[in-house]
């Protein structure tokens, strides 16, 4: 009688939990198209219809790709609660869609006006902005009680392996059809994802039992934080330089390597082979999250500068994976020490705000960088993107010498750790 169990439990895990299998498909498929839309707009921006503001287009372009995220989050945390996550999922999916395949018949017919993409993207990301979050809740609904923990793992890494590809395909598409081609594309993606995600049975779904507590206010939760807020600060002032490779890298290639789509698309795929490579390997450096955390900040310092000390391809390549990288590391690291300090209940709030801070860095960062590479080489801003990170990789290695000088208290100055895992 325990055999069959003993066997299912050694299926993979979209095996196992079918439905997991096809919601899964629908994320691979939503958010490649996500990124593959907003790269290989940028790259049409920048290659093919920019004139002489293609910094600030495509910075623009970036901002209005990332204000929804951050604005809509209230709205969308409410879509969320008070709604099927099915319906969510294959709703967002198909106007998605919807909207991309409009865009690609408009393209074709030389009926889409630039301002109109602007509109596309600020959609597009808009239904992404409900899809990721909604999945992200779904999990325990999908699969069995002994693989969530698992599953949520799997959905995460495979945002990586989705910007992976659509970052990889985005510029390529774009040089063989331009923005009727990338539109197309993402089109059939959002519609296939949407029909796998709306014919799926989400087996454990229960009702509630009752009205959910009322939660903290974010401002409370992160009252009681004093020394992980000091380190959001850091990290969103890191993000207005990191960032800002997805404006620099194409101006780059097109400025300073005189490239096509094909040499974006590399320079994305360094970048995010890199951070996957960093996920992988970073819980396994030693050293605490603080001291690890200064040390990454400042090799990718120094690797997003290199480009703009050494012009070249290989140059380019070597820059992105090594920033990718100190990304992944950096993420894992802190990821974790968050889910260690802060209390379970707090835990829903707390990395809502941490996206939205982080997030909000984004068009900011977009802008500036679009703006300054109208007037300034770009090589000019990958020494700007290294010499930023310096100063936030010497607040945030302060951080972590002031909690060395608490003793053993913990890294928020209130709350006692484990010997061997402050910061």
């Amino acid at each position: 009688m325990s055999a069959a169990p003993a066997r299912a439990r050694r299926l993979p895990l979209v095996l196992r939990n079918p439905s997991f299998g096809r919601v899964w498909a629908g994320q691979l498929l939503t958010q490649a198209a996500s990124r593959m839309f907003q790269v290989g707009a940028v790259w049409w921006l920048v290659g093919f219809a920019g004139g002489e503001h293609r910094g600030l287009d495509s910075g623009l372009f970036l901002m209005v790709s990332t204000v929804p995220a951050v604005a809509l989050a209230p709205v969308i945390a409410r879509i969320v609660a008070r709604h099927a996550h099915r319906t969510v999922l294959a709703g967002a999916a198909s106007v998605a869609g919807a909207v991309a395949v409009t865009a690609a018949v408009l393209a074709c017919s030389d009926a889409l006006p630039m301002a109109a993409a602007y509109l596309v993207g600020l959609v597009l990301a808009g239904c992404q902005a409900v899809f990721d979050p909604c999945l992200t809740t779904s999990v325990p609904e999908l699969v069995e009680d002994a693989d969530i923990e698992s599953a949520t793992g799997f959905e995460l890494s495979t945002q990586s392996v989705a910007g992976l590809c659509g970052g990889l395909l985005g510029p390529l598409v774009v040089d063989a059809g331009e923005l009727a081609g990338v539109t197309a594309t993402c089109g059939a993606a959002y519609l296939l994802a949407a029909v796998l995600i709306g014919s799926t049975r989400f087996p454990h779904r229960v009702a509630g039992d009752g009205p959910a507590p009322e939660p903290r206010t974010l401002r409370r939760v992160l009252a009681g934080l004093p020394f992980i807020r000091r380190v959001l600060v850091c990290f969103a002032a890191a993000n207005v330089f990191t960032t800002a490779v997805y404006v620099v890298m194409p101006l780059y290639t097109r400025e300073a390597l005189h490239a096509t789509g094909s040499t974006v698309a590399s320079l994305e795929t360094a970048l995010g082979a890199g951070t996957l490579l960093g996920s992988f390997t970073g819980g396994r450096l030693p050293g605490r999250p603080i001291a690890v955390g200064s040390v990454c900040l400042t090799v990718m310092a120094a690797a997003l500068a290199l480009p703009g000390l050494v012009a070249g391809h290989a140059a380019a390549l070597a820059s992105m994976a090594v920033a990718g990288w100190c990304v992944g590391v950096i993420g894992v690291r802190f990821v974790a020490l968050f889910q260690r300090l802060v209390p379970a209940e707090d835990k829903p709030g707390f990395f809502a705000v941490m996206q939205a801070v982080l997030g909000a860095t984004f068009p900011v960062s977009s802008l500036v960088f679009g703006a300054l590479g109208d007037h300034l080489p770009a090589r000019t801003l990958c020494l700007a993107q290294g010499a930023g990170l310096v100063p936030v990789a010497l607040a945030l290695w302060w951080l972590g010498s002031r909690a060395d000088t608490a003793g053993q208290r913990g890294p928020d100055a209130s709350t006692p750790v484990p010997a061997g895992e402050a910061p």
